[in-house]
């Protein structure tokens, strides 16, 4: 049993599958560790590992399984609202924070940086397991657990590489006091099982809170946006910016001799094909559907012109809820609530990337004999046209992440890929329109 069981991790490990969530090593007591961060970043077993963290580990992986409709059940038993695509809720708003340092330093509203400070400032939690760039490495992520203000600050905006938060999850079983936790759904999922089986690194995470989660880029597509400016050394970065300046924020690289790198959001966007994360088309989860308190860009022209950050906010737990409601009322949060077909409609390419376009890919993966992962739910019976479209991306997907299409892509200037990107994507966005939108 112990033999087959670390065969199947070792297979979901060295797959697709993998979403590099963290937990295996998080809670192997050593056993794994990921290599090659500037890499693959992939777990691997370094040594022995004892068949009751092998037991905990298989448990905690949302790489092959996680059942939807078990764990809505389970976190959110009297939920008010639910929909396949956004999941269970009980109000879904546009906002931001009323801070505005923290505003301006967010992804977008900063709401969740607000929310964390907020209980950490009325003592309702002692710590905060975030995500910041590393300062030995920072071309690297790192999960840490902030206890100041100024901490969680120093984690706000969303990060684009892999990341592996719950490799903290070696600190959080021994950490004196109450936690708040923020991880993309995948990293979320995982400790959803963790606490549905009362395992001991989860038993002081009292709130969970996620951004909406589009994909995740190896670090490849840093070397690579490097390698565009005519930098080659990526040790010689000094700071990594995924949404540096004013909403939405550019893709920012300062060296330690003085050069710097930046390109628009949207036009960095053109880095995603040539460096997908494989797993992120398998993930099935746009909103983090099971947080207390999950947030996004709100993208819709009436924010966007604006220049400044707005977030759509999704409060999920009863106790998700009363808290937005608290800060409302006293004057941190502002927000006003939309309708549920507005929601859907401001991220249906979203949606449709993760509702749609996943399963069909999973059906894909499936016909080639390859594992696939099990969600408890399948959603099917897409038109022609949304198959043969979904052709055409996987397809895309496979030339675009060849060594030899990246090489060429950095013979071109950022500024010109990331136009070119943008105009290309505009255009696929209006003839596609009618496609993905059909009864979205």
């Amino acid at each position: 049993m112990f033999v087959r069981n670390k065969k199947e991790l070792e297979s979901i490990m060295s797959s697709h599958l993998c979403n590099r969530c963290g937990s295996c090593v998080g809670l192997s007591d050593g056993a794994i560790e990921f290599k090659d961060r500037e890499g693959k970043y992939q777990p691997h077993f370094v040594g022995d590992i004892s068949s009751e963290n092998l037991d905990r580990v298989l448990k905690s992986c949302t790489g092959k399984y996680f059942d939807f409709p078990k764990y809505k059940e389970e976190v959110y038993p009297e939920a008010s609202y639910f929909h396949t695509y956004s999941g269970a809720y009980e109000s879904i708003s546009i906002g931001y924070a009323q801070d505005q340092e923290i505003r301006s330093l967010g992804a977008s509203g900063g709401v969740i940086s607000a929310v964390l400070v907020y209980l950490l400032e009325k003592k309702r939690i002692d710590g905060a397991v975030v995500l910041r760039m590393s300062p030995e490495k920072p071309w690297l992520s790192e999960p840490f657990i902030a206890t100041t203000r100024e901490e969680i600050l120093d984690a706000a905006q969303s990060k684009y590489t892999i990341s592996s938060v719950n490799e903290i999850l070696s600190q959080t079983a021994h950490f004196d006091g109450r936690l708040a936790y923020v991880g993309i759904p995948p990293q979320v999922q995982s400790i959803r099982k963790l606490q549905s089986i009362n395992d001991p690194s989860v038993r002081n995470i009292d709130y969970i809170f996620g951004p909406f989660y589009g994909n995740t880029l190896h670090f490849s597509s840093v070397v690579s946006f490097l390698k565009s400016y005519h930098i080659k050394d990526f040790h010689s970065i000094s700071k990594l910016y995924f949404r540096y300046g004013e909403w939405p924020g550019n893709m920012r690289v300062e060296t330690t001799d003085g050069q710097v790198a930046e390109l628009k959001k949207f036009h960095a966007n053109y880095l995603i094909p040539f460096h997908i994360l494989k797993n992120s088309l398998y993930c099935t989860d746009l909103a983090n559907e099971y947080t207390d308190i999950s947030g996004g860009d709100a993208w819709a022209p009436v924010y966007e012109d604006r220049g400044l950050g707005f977030s759509m906010i999704i409060g999920r737990s009863k106790k998700g809820q009363d808290l937005l409601e608290e800060m409302k009322r006293e004057g941190y949060l502002s927000y006003n609530e939309i309708e549920e077909d507005e929601a859907i409609g401001m991220h249906s390419h979203g949606y449709d990337l993760k509702k749609r376009g996943s399963f069909i890919r999973i059906k894909f993966r499936k016909m080639l004999g390859k594992s696939v992962p099990d969600y408890g739910y399948q959603l099917s019976g897409f038109g022609f046209k949304r198959t043969a479209m979904e052709v055409i991306i996987s397809s895309m997907f496979a030339i675009l992440s060849t060594p030899l299409a990246r090489w060429i892509v950095e013979q071109f200037s950022p500024t010109f890929i990331g136009n070119m990107f943008e105009k290309s994507r505009n255009i696929w966005k209006k003839s596609t329109h009618d496609i993905k939108r059909k009864e979205l």
